[in-house]
């Protein structure tokens, strides 16, 4: 098989941490927008940011994108990948190059298992031995205000763990389509210095720019990977907040919306609990999240409380706090695993053991899975009881996911499409590289992601 497969122990330990149109290569542009570079910094919701990325971001277009590194700076980021160090080089698109830029492998584990040289997996070191690594552009390079397109870095995932190519697409997707904010991902082809490297997920980076895109105040505080409450439904402090904090780091922040959240959640009671949650979410949005995340089977984000001993945590989310509402969103991140455990355990790591709303072993940490690895109950976490409590409206909301944009028809046709605006460009890395992925496993894991889809549908 010309795909380096991971093996099953790598594969599964390491997340316990943690159109085209026509015949040719070329994808079909018609009448591009002009690359906007801005002097200054926007502020608020200006629209012309919307029209920019939407561009970059359109679903009907294969884009690609050229990286130009000196050879001694891409020689000296393929040494030590994992090191995640930018250097200088230049971004060409569509005839237009912009440089200085900087560029990166990002990633953690699981970006580089069986990508590195170095033989500890769960330390990544040594030099590339993929052909794909992810990587990260950074457009305000050296502090530079710029924008391409109205943003600000670009995202690459090599999909290195998804023969199908289409998990973290459709994820994020299907939660845009129920109306929960997250990133747009699509895919793109990629070259570096000229030689093809392969098809990637272009992903939205989640920052002030994605903020101020998706909410009416865009200029709030936006955190990463902190839960509002602990386990024993008590907020942390203000600086356990404001050091996952990933926006305004700079303006004396404060941390006063999302603690306050957290200590009327830790003060509700079974019997207003709800009235809480509405006053400070919107109740649609974060049941519609519920909805999608448990249908395709997020395994790996929120829900899925990993622990050691008895402190457990989840991850993959972003909280953002939007201060003229006075309210807050909950946003995905990370659809590697999505749709992976619908049918069955797949992965025997990442897979939830309670179905929504279910709690185990009286709210104590308990094993499961193959490695009977420990994990928490979601339900027994004061804010997800919560929304858990919102019964006829998540039964409401998954009838019309069903019928909507998880119907059969919907997703048949999407998929469909994506296809075969890829097709091409998987089969040119198949052909030019040893390491890609063959057009069959491709077609292959693009069968198993259907009959999952199926499943799911169906029951």
């Amino acid at each position: 098989m010309k795909m380096m497969r991971l093996s099953l122990m790598l594969y599964v330990l390491l997340f316990a941490f943690s159109c085209k149109s026509n015949d040719s290569d070329e994808p079909v542009i018609i009448n591009p927008p002009e690359i906007e570079i801005e002097s200054t910094e926007p502020t608020g919701n200006e629209q012309y940011l919307n029209l920019d990325s939407d561009y970059i971001f359109d679903q009907e277009t294969l884009h690609t994108f050229e990286l130009n590194l000196p050879l001694e700076a891409l020689a000296e980021i393929d040494a030590d990948p994992a090191a995640e160090q930018y250097v200088e080089g230049s971004l060409t698109f569509e005839g237009e190059t912009i440089s200085p830029v900087g560029i990166r492998y990002k990633g953690s584990v699981g970006a580089f298992v069986n990508c590195l040289s170095g033989l500890d997996w769960a330390n990544p070191s040594g030099h590339k031995t993929c052909t794909k690594l992810s990587m990260k552009v950074k457009i305000n390079w050296e502090g530079r205000e710029e924008k391409f397109y109205g943003l600000k870095k670009l995202q690459l995932h090599s999909q290195n763990l998804d023969a199908s190519q289409m998990r973290e697409r459709l994820g994020y997707w299907l939660f845009r389509e129920m109306g929960v904010p997250a990133p747009r991902s699509v895919h793109a082809r990629l070259l570096i210095n000229g030689e093809y490297s392969g098809i990637y997920a272009l992903t939205e980076q989640i920052d002030g720019r994605f903020t101020r895109y998706n909410y009416d105040d865009g200029t709030g505080n936006l955190y990463k990977e902190i839960w509002p409450v602990k386990m024993n439904g008590q907020p942390y402090s203000e600086f356990e907040y404001l050091n996952r904090l990933k926006t305004n780091e700079d303006e004396n922040p404060s941390a006063i919306l999302i603690r306050t959240f957290a200590q009327d959640i830790a003060s509700s009671t079974t019997g207003n609990i709800q009235s809480v949650i509405s006053s400070w979410m919107d109740v649609d949005e974060i049941i519609s999240y519920a909805v999608v995340d448990r249908t395709i089977r997020v395994d790996d984000g929120p829900f899925h409380w990993y622990c050691g001993g008895s402190n457990c945590s989840n991850h993959n989310y972003y909280w953002y706090e939007e201060p003229t509402a006075g309210s807050l969103h909950l946003i995905p991140w990370d659809m590697d695993n999505a749709f992976e455990n619908i049918i069955s355990n797949a992965n025997p790591v990442t897979p939830i053991a309670d179905g929504w709303g279910e709690t185990t072993n009286n709210c104590q940490p308990f094993n499961y899975g193959f490695f009977q690895l420990q994990q928490w109950s979601a339900a027994c976490d004061k804010l997800t009881a919560g929304w858990v409590s919102f019964s006829d409206e998540y039964e409401q909301t998954l009838t019309q996911f069903k019928e909507g944009p998880f119907s059969e028809a919907q997703v048949t046709m999407l998929l469909n499409a994506w296809e075969a605006q890829v097709r091409d460009a998987t089969l040119e890395a198949d052909q030019a590289h040893v390491d890609a992925i063959s057009v069959a496993e491709w077609e292959g894991a693009l069968s198993g992601l259907k009959a999952q889809l199926k499943w799911a549908r169906e029951h």
